[in-house]
């Protein structure tokens, strides 16, 4: 009975594990269909993510433009470095936003999802500038690279640490011996710390004296910026760097000084400051005498806001900067903080000058310009403020045509480049010579002016009246002859950037101490800010140079004066 229902018995088993194979690899279909439906969720979760990223680095990049664009023709190299980093910086938060959603994925979810490597926001910026690159023009670009890795100075104090091992003895008993080192090198740093500076004056007398009254020889007390101060010049030195250099307010100054264990109030540094000020405005009168000497200045102006004016508060000033050329031989700036920005503040500064001023469109300077004025002044536009006329129609995409008219300021600040690099990037930079400057510009650059000025006339009748491509337009044509100044002489920059870069300090301070108490102290701390931007532009540290004018101040003649201005001082032996 048994064997005559084997054959049924093992068919049935057969069936079974047919069906069971079945359902399992029906089973297994299904577990792939549930897998790739969740992987497709997760890739599109990715995608968005990307691509919201992408929009907001868009959003910052346009920023970025708003706060930097504007002035970023006249950029120095390391300038544009850090404006470079900080942009990076952002961008790198925005990925870790990134990263911080692909954290939150489980375990699972995250085996799962085998997708390609998400680009970092240096990748993203560095793509987004190269479509923009292919965009505006053909020319290549260098790529943007972050800043090389930190190597530390040799001539530093080496502190050394040694780490020994918790035990030296072998598993088997015996002590182990060195067979080598490993060497790793950290970069420390010790907080400014304070001493304290104790001035002995010894007295002698002769006992042995006939005399009834006897003879007393002591030092005599040496003078000081402030007399009977406690502050050293190298504190004030300090005070003054710490607010218009690191644009640090002295309450905040007054916060760091405490964690040191010294108490310094507000009002004891502002009366310190405002002394040094007094002080150093001699000097500041000098480099303005000489700054007048000089054929070519360039002239800025920004707003500053003055808590009191003839008790009027608050009030919106304005700090005039006037320097000298970037390739001059003397390098030197002045500022004068003006309560408003009437004409009348340049008059004053610029009294008998007679030169070429290379300044932008405003009204204040124009009465040095006048054909009635006996005066010579030979006004010198800015093509950098031309060309920003177009590029903001071009990045708000108001104008098309503009792109063409940005070509041609390329190729002029192309130009510029390649004079720069003849002359300060070879391996022995040589002096720049004003004649061949001129030579190149006739050869190459003028023949774009021509042309773009031509383009210009064309384009002029056919933009609608009141338009923004029609107002950019017409501000070339009306500055024209000043825009191509620069053309005729080889002194002269193709811009003002550089007097633009110079009011930085202020716009930073600005952002920190937010505005001046008074016009008195607005116009100590432009004395101030004269001497250390000027010491800056000579490549003088700033510390060094106040302290020892601070020092001999006091006790110099006037008639050395000139000794203690930041381009003819020398750091004592």
């Amino acid at each position: 009975m048994t064997d005559a229902h084997s054959p049924d018995l093992a068919y049935q088993l057969a069936q079974a594990l047919a069906k069971i194979a079945l359902l399992e690899q029906q089973s297994e279909e299904i577990r792939q269909q549930v897998r790739q439906q969740e992987r497709q969720r997760y890739e599109q979760q990715l995608r968005q993510l990307q691509i919201q990223i992408a929009q907001l680095i868009e959003k910052q990049k346009l920023l970025i433009h708003h706060l930097f664009g504007q002035k970023s023709e006249g950029l120095t190299p390391k300038q544009a470095r850090l404006n470079q980093e900080t942009a990076l910086e952002d961008l790198s938060a925005l990925e870790q936003t990134q990263n911080n959603i692909q954290h939150d994925l489980s375990q699972g979810q995250a085996t799962q999802l085998q997708t390609d490597e998400t680009p970092d926001a240096e990748t993203l910026a560095t793509q987004s500038q190269a479509e923009n690159d292919s965009n505006q023009t053909d020319t290549p670009k260098a790529k943007i690279k972050r800043g090389r890795r930190i190597v530390i100075p040799d001539n530093l104090e080496v502190r050394t640490i040694i780490h020994k091992p918790k035990s030296i003895t072998c598993d088997c008993g015996c002590q182990m011996q060195q067979i080598g080192e490993d060497v790793q090198d950290k970069l420390g740093f010790i907080p400014k710390q304070f001493y304290r500076e104790r001035h002995i004056y010894p007295k002698y007398t002769c006992k042995d004296c006939q005399s009834h009254n006897q003879t007393l020889v002591q030092a005599s007390t040496p003078a000081q910026i402030i007399d009977k101060s406690i502050a050293t010049p190298e504190l004030l030195a300090h005070i003054l760097i710490s607010k218009y250099a690191d644009h640090q307010p002295l309450y905040r100054q007054n916060l760091i000084y405490q964690r040191s264990g010294v108490y310094l109030s507000d009002s004891t540094m502002a009366d310190w400051v405002g002394r040094c000020g007094v002080a150093l405005e001699p000097l500041v009168m000098r480099l303005h005498d000489i700054l007048l000497s000089q054929p070519i200045l360039h002239a800025d102006e920004t707003p500053v806001t003055i808590m009191k004016v003839n008790g009027k508060s608050p009030k919106q000033g304005y700090v005039w900067a006037y320097v000298t050329p970037q390739h001059s031989k003397l390098k030197a700036v002045v500022y004068d903080f003006a309560e408003s920005r009437r004409n009348e503040h340049p008059k004053a500064f610029l009294h008998k000058w007679q030169g070429k001023l290379i300044c932008d469109d405003y009204n204040g300077y124009k009465f040095l310009f006048s054909p009635s004025r006996q005066q010579g002044v030979i006004e010198v536009g800015c093509m950098a403020h031309a060309r920003r006329k177009f590029h903001e129609l071009h990045v708000t995409g108001q104008s098309i045509v503009s792109e063409e008219a940005l070509n041609f300021f390329q190729r002029l600040y192309a130009i510029e480049r390649e004079i720069d690099e003849l002359f300060e990037k070879n391996a022995l930079p040589s002096p720049r010579n004003a004649q061949t400057v001129w030579q190149i510009r006739q050869a190459k650059a003028k023949p774009i002016a021509d042309a773009l000025h031509q383009w210009l006339l064309e384009n002029r009748p056919l933009a609608s009246k009141n338009s923004a491509i029609a107002r950019a337009i017409d501000y070339c044509l009306k500055r024209w002859k000043a825009l191509i100044q620069y053309l005729n002489d080889g002194s002269l920059p193709i811009d003002n950037n550089w007097a633009e870069n110079q009011m930085r300090p202020w716009a930073l301070g600005r952002k920190n101490w937010l505005f001046a108490g008074s016009l008195r102290s607005g116009q100590r701390a432009a004395v101030i800010m004269s001497l250390i931007q000027s010491a800056r532009l000579n490549g003088v540290d700033a510390f060094a140079y106040l302290s020892d004018v601070l020092r001999r101040l006091p006790t110099h003649k006037d008639k050395d004066i000139d000794e203690l201005l930041p381009h003819v001082w020398q750091s004592p032996q």
